[in-house]
């Protein structure tokens, strides 16, 4: 062998070895409940430099490749290479990675001719799963809401549960589009868009597909309000949920005001909104904002396995159980919401808690 061949093959094998070896100390990481997949993922990114991170680069080569690769590594470098556990729960379940479409995380396989340019549609049976698909922050832009409305009226008479999900694992929604909300007239683009949001967040609400918001991380503002137009919500660990808008001199649009204070109360609903701050998956457990938190590499199976037992119910009984348990004053209240949301946004303060967000800067209020 050439020397040039002979350092080649050893580069190689360096590259496996570490590459292996990061795998299994981010496994041991996540099996001793020490960090999320997610936080694993993004330290490993951010503070070891390693792109894609360890999880995301198993499941782009094959969770099954992997596993057998670091079999053959333990025969040949000894016991540290020991495939985890999780690993090998995970390629025993069928979990493979990017090629099945969910490994350590879940990946969209959507179906063709089905999707939009932001939003991304899979059918499994008669569960759908919409994926926000707008990396890597999924802003509800106009054109979001648009297509997530014209969406649904397509699919809803062909899905029994519809899971919202998304395609990266930074965010779930951080909200609506900031930067679309300087280009809109209040009275005019900015009804027209709360409109549009509210309308097709009501129909959700109002039809017997039942509906599941798989949170991953972040959802602030209009993103943490279409999880709430769900039927239930179900967050992975590194989740968190805000109503960050009093932060620019606005209010919540799609319903903040409303849908929050009947899944976690008036007086929790009113800090979340007045203060503005995030609040992580176990306090939104425990207010009853979301119905279940879970691992993060378990949180899209978890909701699929929601979405396929929901989807066995009968159509007929769960849209009369939604339509019933929904307060009567519920579409009076989004109304006024709507009026509120066109002043405010129309203000001064508003002009200037968004032009302080677009510009990094602290926001002065002068309650104009």
């Amino acid at each position: 062998m050439s020397t040039a061949a002979s350092d080649t093959a050893v580069t190689e094998t360096l590259v496996e070895r570490f590459g292996l070896k990061a795998l299994v100390e981010a496994c041991l990481v996540l099996e001793e409940g020490l960090a999320s997949a997610k936080d694993i993922e993004i330290g490993m990114m951010a503070g070891a430099g390693i792109l894609p991170g360890p999880f995301a680069r198993a499941d782009e080569r094959g969770l099954d490749d992997v596993l057998e690769a670091l079999e053959r590594a333990q025969t040949d470098w000894g016991e540290a290479f020991e495939p985890p556990l999780i690993l090998r729960r995970l390629v025993a379940q069928g979990r493979l990675g990017k090629k099945t479409g969910q490994g350590f995380f879940p990946y969209p396989q959507p179906d063709e001719g089905r999707s939009k340019e932001t939003v991304l549609f899979e059918q499994r049976g008669d569960v759908g799963i919409v994926w926000l698909n707008r990396p890597p922050a999924n802003p509800l832009s106009p054109q979001v809401i648009t297509e997530l409305s014209d969406l649904w009226k397509e699919i809803e008479s062909e899905v029994r549960a519809l899971v919202f999900a998304s395609s990266n694992i930074f965010t779930f929604s951080a909200g609506a589009d900031i930067k679309e909300f300087t280009k809109m007239k209040p009275d005019e683009e900015g009804k027209q868009l709360v409109d549009a949001g509210h309308g097709f967040m009501r129909r959700m609400e109002q039809s017997p597909v039942a509906t599941i918001a798989s949170v991953n991380s972040l959802a602030f503002g209009g993103g943490c309000e279409l999880a709430m137009a769900c039927d239930f919500r179900i967050a992975a660990e590194s989740a968190t949920f805000g109503q960050p808008e009093i932060n620019l001199g606005i209010i919540p649009g799609f319903g903040g005001t409303q849908r929050l204070s009947k899944l976690a109360g008036d007086s929790k609903a009113l800090e979340m909104n007045l203060l503005g701050d995030p609040i992580d998956s176990y306090e939104a457990l425990r207010i009853g904002l979301v119905n279940r938190v879970v691992p993060d590499h378990e949180l899209f199976d978890t909701t699929l396995s929601w979405a396929r037992k929901l989807a066995e119910q009968a159509p007929l009984a769960i849209k009369e159980i939604k339509r019933v348990s929904a307060a009567a004053d519920l579409d009076d209240g989004i109304e006024a919401e709507k009026v509120a949301f066109a002043n405010v946004l129309g203000s001064e303060d508003a002009k200037e808690g968004i032009a302080a967000f677009l510009g990094k800067r602290q926001a002065h209020f002068e309650g104009k």
